[in-house]
């Protein structure tokens, strides 16, 4: 027991072991110095730039149309009797894909369209020979309407003969009657006169023969007279029956010609029909061969076979145009996000096989992505219940990211091998924030902030001023 509590060289040594090991100020100092620097500078990376911004999803599409992968359909119903492509092949705008053959009756015909156009002139003859009817109607009403005003004159000149006539045997009948009175007046004073002894029997009898002749002549008169009235009245008739006459002969002709001119736009009525089933069997005959709408690479044959029949407008092939100069990426968005978005905003967008380290919320120090700016969004939400917009390259994109990194003017264009319908993946930039505010949003679970471009801003400004 002694020899535990003395001063011994060993003992003192243990000490100081243990008084190490228990207690060691200067490893503690450096701990709490390492623990308030990262806490400074946990502190300080609070007051980092943080640039809002939500994802989508979409894949890589164009902005025109024509640039799409299309289906050619089949313009007419028929048997498909060739193909003259398959799947993979380039082709060029006109190529021949695939030969149908008819199967509708009314088409079987093969000398359907020179019938045609035989029946088609054998009915321009026709309303030609009914044009040349119609002209030589006019013609005939030319002469009549020409004859007419002649003719009755003529008859106006004869009516006005016999009225004169009859004016001279009414006077000729006056004169007969004036002379048979004076003649009875004659005779009875020749009778008188050889009754009484004065005159001699010859001249009684003279007078009596005078008697007897203005008799005659009066009786004469009045058959004349009677005879140019009649005359009179028959020339009126005639004048009347030649008016009606040539009326008549007019309105016959007038009836001819609208029955010619009626037969003869009838029948241009069925030329111009003609005209159009002619049209339509030589168009038809060119749809019998369907052709390449334009320049790409057949991907999809939707029909197997030959023999196979197609109706009007099945698909029969997709084409992958060749040129898409105006790529665009498809990302559907949702209606809560929708409010923060506008033409031309700037999206950072990263493609599927193709290398990327991304910080959404720091886009500059983002490998791998590239730029766009929103070019289209849709008024109408799609059928999955989102909304989509077209996202289309930025050329004025400065941020330099990627595998590669060097300096353009351009900026950085997208990848050549990124093909139409490839996945991506994009990340919508909003406003820059302090890191700490960004937190305190995500944990508050409050929106993010709306941006709003100086130009729309300065306006707002100037509108508050008004």
């Amino acid at each position: 027991m002694k020899g535990l509590f003395e001063d011994t060289e060993e003992n003192v040594i243990s000490c100081a072991i243990s008084d190490n090991e228990i207690y060691q100020p200067k490893r503690a100092m450096k701990l709490s110095r390492w623990i308030s620097v990262l806490i400074g500078a946990a502190f300080l990376c609070l007051f980092l730039p943080w640039t809002q911004n939500f994802t989508a999803t979409g894949k890589v599409s164009t902005l025109r149309p024509e640039d799409r992968p299309q289906q050619v359909h089949a313009t007419i119903a028929g048997r498909i009797e060739k193909w003259y492509i398959k799947e993979g092949d380039p082709v060029k705008k006109g190529d021949t894909l695939v030969k149908l053959s008819e199967i509708k009756t009314e088409y079987f015909d093969p000398n359907l369209i020179p019938r045609t156009e035989l029946s088609l002139k054998s009915k321009e003859m026709s309303a030609e020979s009914y044009g040349e009817k119609a002209k030589a109607l006019d013609v005939q009403i030319g002469a009549l309407s020409q004859n007419m005003p002649l003719k009755l004159e003529q008859a106006r000149n004869k009516v006005q003969q016999a009225k004169l006539k009859v004016q001279t045997d009414s006077l000729n009948v006056i004169a007969a009657d004036t002379a048979l009175r004076v003649a009875r007046l004659q005779i009875d004073r020749a009778k008188q006169l050889y009754s009484e002894g004065i005159k001699p029997r010859t001249e009684y009898e003279d007078k009596l023969n005078k008697f007897q002749e203005s008799s005659a002549k009066f009786l004469k008169a009045q058959n004349d007279y009677i005879i140019s009235k009649n005359e009179r009245i028959n020339a009126e008739i005639e004048l009347n029956t030649l008016v009606n006459d040539f009326r008549e002969k007019i309105a016959k002709a007038e009836s001819d010609k609208s029955s010619a001119l009626s037969m003869a736009y009838s029948t241009e009525s069925e030329i111009a029909k003609m005209q159009s089933d002619l049209s339509n069997y030589i168009i038809r005959s060119g749809y019998y061969y369907i052709l390449a709408p334009q320049d790409g690479y057949v991907v999809t044959t939707m029909k197997a076979g030959v023999g196979e029949t197609v109706k009007e407008t099945d698909p029969l092939a997709t084409i992958l145009p060749s040129s898409q100069s105006e790529r665009a990426v498809e990302l559907y968005i949702d209606p809560v996000d929708m409010p923060l978005l506008r033409v031309g905003k700037h999206v950072r967008l990263q493609f599927d096989g193709w290398p990327a380290f991304v910080f959404n919320g720091w886009p500059g120090t983002s490998f791998g992505t590239f730029g766009g700016e929103i070019a289209v969004i849709d008024r109408n939400i799609s059928a999955n219940g989102k909304y989509r917009i077209l996202v289309k390259p930025d050329v004025n994109d400065k941020t330099l990211t990627g595998l590669v990194l060097k300096s353009t003017k351009e900026g950085r264009p997208w990848p050549e091998e990124v093909r139409v319908g490839t996945g991506a993946y994009g990340i919508l930039l909003l406003n820059n924030v302090p890191l700490y505010r960004e937190i305190w949003r995500r944990i508050n679970a409050f929106p993010p902030e709306f941006y709003q471009p100086e130009d729309a801003a300065a306006a707002g400004g100037k509108e508050a001023k008004k």
